[in-house]
């Protein structure tokens, strides 16, 4: 994904007019703007449209093609080192805070793209025009419904992004994913371990992701205990390329609500999402092969939590193992 570098004036000569989107979040939520990135470029089509993320997503923004560029955005701690009028449109796909109203007001675009906001003298912020914030709402609908208010025509459900160039690892696998950023979304890992050993025994070749640092040795430990071979472990040697690719021709993905459920939804791919801290009502899929399994009652809700949500804890290895066979079957 070509780095953006700011031009010399609004409209160099004979180069496009910059429409930047502010998303300094994980994958997740890239995947989840999908369906707004798609509507702006549509809307915009003779501008270069910038997204301003953190430098990892790359891979991934390679695969989106209403994405242009790709500004490296570690957070919100910082303005954009972008000059004043250098942007003509900008869209805060991020959310409705001070630190993102700041950092779109302080661009100077012709045109913004955001959220309704009462003035705040104290930060500087004039009041914003837009629709107003709604809480409780799915995310892909969340964004289509603000890029919809400024002109564009977004399908919350048009996930979708292209599948890599580079062939895949392995084909048709049961992908095991055990990663999760936060120990509130970890399942527990001798439920993986019998989903794991049951779809082997079903006939399917099992592969177990995640990251190569902290979910490694989760996923060591479920290869181990379901007598799988060392070389189904792909976790740690997957780059996000890679990992996409493995999901795109995967027969099925068994997943907490991470990255690798989104890519599911973004490739079509059957899976099984068992969602803890995060209501599905939010985060949940598109209509697709797709399952989710929770236990909304038990939902604490701290996705910061050290813990396993109890929300998650409620769901046992036989849903899941079910959930699989029935969504491999529909399929």
């Amino acid at each position: 994904m070509r780095t953006f570098a700011e031009p010399a004036a609004r409209r160099d000569s004979g180069r496009p007019p910059t429409l930047l989107a502010l998303r300094a979040l994980k994958l997740g939520d890239l995947l989840v703007a999908v369906p707004a990135l798609k509507a702006l470029k549509r809307a915009h089509p003779g501008h270069e449209l910038v997204y301003a993320g953190p430098a990892w997503l790359a891979p991934v923004l390679e695969l989106i093609p209403a994405v242009d560029a790709h500004l490296p955005t570690p957070g919100l701690d910082d303005l954009l080192p972008l000059s004043p009028g250098k942007v003509d449109v900008a869209a805060n796909l991020h959310g409705n805070g001070l630190e993102s109203r700041r950092i779109i007001s302080a661009l100077q675009p012709r045109r913004r793209i955001v959220h309704g906001a009462p003035a705040d003298p104290t930060a500087g912020l004039e009041a914003d025009a837009g629709p107003g914030w709604q809480d409780g709402v799915l995310e892909r609908h969340r964004w289509a419904r603000l890029v919809n208010a400024f002109g564009a025509t977004a399908d919350p459900d048009d996930v979708g992004i292209l599948v890599p160039a580079a062939p895949p690892p392995v084909l048709g696998a049961a992908v095991v994913h055990v990663g999760a950023f936060y120990g509130s979304r970890q399942w527990p890992v001798e439920r993986f371990v019998a989903v794991a050993k049951a779809l082997t025994a079903d006939g399917l070749r099992v592969v177990v992701t995640g990251d190569g640092g902290r979910d490694l040795p989760r996923a060591r430990a479920v290869a181990a205990a379901a007598g799988l071979d060392a070389t189904a472990v792909l976790a740690g040697s997957l780059d996000l390329t890679g990992f996409a690719a493995t999901i795109a021709a995967a027969a099925v993905v068994v997943t907490a609500d991470t990255g690798a459920a989104h890519l599911a939804s973004a490739y079509g791919t059957p899976s099984v999402v068992i969602f803890g801290p995060a209501p599905p009502e939010e985060w949940g899929p598109p209509p697709g092969p797709h399952v989710v399994l929770t236990d909304a009652r038990l939902r604490r809700g701290d996705a910061f939590a050290s813990e396993p949500d109890p929300a998650l804890l409620a769901v046992g290895a036989d849903q899941a193992l079910g959930a699989a066979r029935r969504v491999l079957r529909s399929c």
